[in-house]
């Protein structure tokens, strides 16, 4: 996949395209099923697919107060994009220009004239434009006059009553539902960010962890101990991962993502960028009454996550 980064990247000779346009936080089952949609137009009208996308929600320069927690950093978006095998993707960097940008202007530079747009693939809630002020009429009415036409796409409701959203998959995080999250992403929910040395507490104990920085990227679930990945260069470990502030310890006030990666003793991970993935959730963070009972849940957690993996016993 071509990734061009600001609409000034665009090759000048680029070709006509069919072009879906929208935030792709998650690039969950919603965006899956537009993106799937754009794929098949481009490919029977012998067109360009291309993903328009923007580098931070839009709340984040107009209302940082009221912006959620982005569910994936920039550069995971872009590769959950390209594995879904489209030509190209458009990252637009969301600053004060852009969003003042009136709706015909947005279109006639971005999609008419950057892009060469044919057909252009939108989800039900589209807004453009300064303020928002374009909506999906005026996105139709543009298309008769510049010459491309619009495909609405209908909302995933894999439960007949709620579409997919961000939001859903937010609150389901926020609740430590992985894998419920995880259905509705189609991928499985990733943090990424660098190894750093911790307080060694773990390998004290026999379970020596891979602890992520403070600035990883991708939204954190809630407090507990999950099964799930650590990925580093391509090479997948199983893992037990605790999210939490290791409440049988004083000191430690800071939210941690630790991954403890089973049968693995020689590991190096430390200046690694790693991703860490979740599964599913196992149990709450609990403060334990000393150090032997905390080895042996520690030791039952890695049993579950042989269980929840698929994976035999260590020999």
């Amino acid at each position: 996949m071509k990734t061009f980064y600001g609409v000034d990247s665009v090759p000048s000779d680029w070709p006509a395209s069919a072009v879906s346009i929208g935030k792709f936080d998650g690039v969950h089952a919603g965006h899956r099923a537009v993106i799937t949609e754009l794929k098949t137009i481009a490919a029977r009208e012998q067109l360009a697919a291309i993903v328009v996308t923007f580098d931070r929600h839009p709340l984040a320069l107009l209302s940082p107060t009221t912006c959620p927690s982005a569910l994936v950093s920039a550069e995971q978006k872009l590769n959950l994009i390209a594995e879904t095998g489209v030509d190209a993707t458009l990252l637009l960097e969301f600053n004060h220009a852009l969003s003042s940008l009136p709706p015909r202007q947005f279109i006639e530079r971005i999609l008419v004239n950057a892009l060469h747009a044919r057909f252009v693939l939108i989800g039900r809630d589209f807004r453009f434009g300064a303020k928002g002020a374009g909506d999906v009429a005026l996105l139709r009415d543009l298309g008769a006059e510049f010459g491309y036409a619009v495909r609405m796409i209908d909302d995933v409701m894999p439960d007949g009553a709620r579409r997919v959203s961000s939001t859903w998959i937010r609150e389901l995080l926020g609740a430590g539902a992985v894998a419920e999250a995880g259905q509705l992403l189609g991928h499985v929910p990733t943090v990424r960010g660098v190894v750093v040395h911790g307080a060694a507490r773990g390998r004290e104990l026999g379970f020596p962890t891979a602890n992520l920085s403070a600035d990883s990227e991708g939204l954190i679930p809630a407090d507990g101990v999950y099964a799930g990945w650590l990925t580093d260069a391509g090479a997948r470990f199983p893992a037990a991962i605790s999210v939490g502030n290791n409440p049988t310890f004083d000191g430690v006030a800071q939210k941690q993502v630790e991954a403890y990666v089973l049968d693995e003793v020689d590991l190096d991970l430390y200046d690694h960028v790693v991703d860490v993935s979740f599964v599913e959730r196992i149990r709450g963070m609990v403060a334990y009454s000393g150090i032997d009972p905390l080895i042996e849940q520690m030791r039952d957690d890695v049993d579950r996550v042989r269980l929840i993996l698929n994976l035999s016993s260590a020999s």
